[in-house]
């Protein structure tokens, strides 16, 4: 009688390892809904002590200025969601205040924000079709952080303290503050 192991006891019998000693190449199908393959997570750069530890999205290979970096769905959350209360989930319409939000797939929730005009990718979103495509504005390195400019960066209440850093030594921040 053939006698199954676990996957970690197989790669410990054969190289003392619980891991694999080759690395998997993940590939995508061409009619993947969603495609997160150049990206990984891990923590922020930006993350310390001061700022708490948190994670952040990754170029995974380099990456031309216009180039697809992800796509993916956005499911939308019930309506009564409160977005403005956590960070976690999308801005989910051009509706001012804004009663539609989402929950996005693949890396897209750990794209850390930055000053507009100065992030390394662009978020579009296609609201009717629950879905988004992310592109690079500039060429981007292997192992760079990504970012995008969330678009509620500067009236939802859950980025208030956020908002304050990302604009710190912006003058006009500060007039309006």
């Amino acid at each position: 009688q053939d006698r199954l192991l676990p996957l970690s006891s197989f790669f410990k019998s054969i190289n003392g390892s619980s891991y694999p000693s080759t690395t998997i190449k993940m590939t995508s199908h061409a009619e993947t809904k969603i495609d997160c393959s150049k990206v990984y997570v891990k923590q922020s750069s930006f993350s310390n002590e001061e700022t708490g530890m948190f994670d952040g999205a990754y170029a995974a290979v380099d990456i031309k200025e216009g180039e697809l970096v992800e796509k993916g769905l956005m499911r939308r959350l019930p309506e009564g969601f409160d977005g403005n209360t956590c960070p976690y989930i999308f801005t989910w319409s051009t509706e001012r205040p804004n009663k539609t939000w989402g929950m996005g797939s693949g890396c897209a929730p750990y794209y850390n924000t930055c000053k507009e005009g100065t992030a390394n990718t662009k978020m579009v979103r296609f609201f009717d079709e629950d879905r988004f495509e992310i592109y690079a504005n500039c060429d981007i390195k292997k192992d760079e952080e990504l970012l995008h400019t969330y678009i509620s960066l500067k009236w939802r209440t859950c980025f208030s303290e956020l908002n304050d850093i990302v604009h710190a030594d912006d003058s006009e921040h500060k007039a309006d503050a």
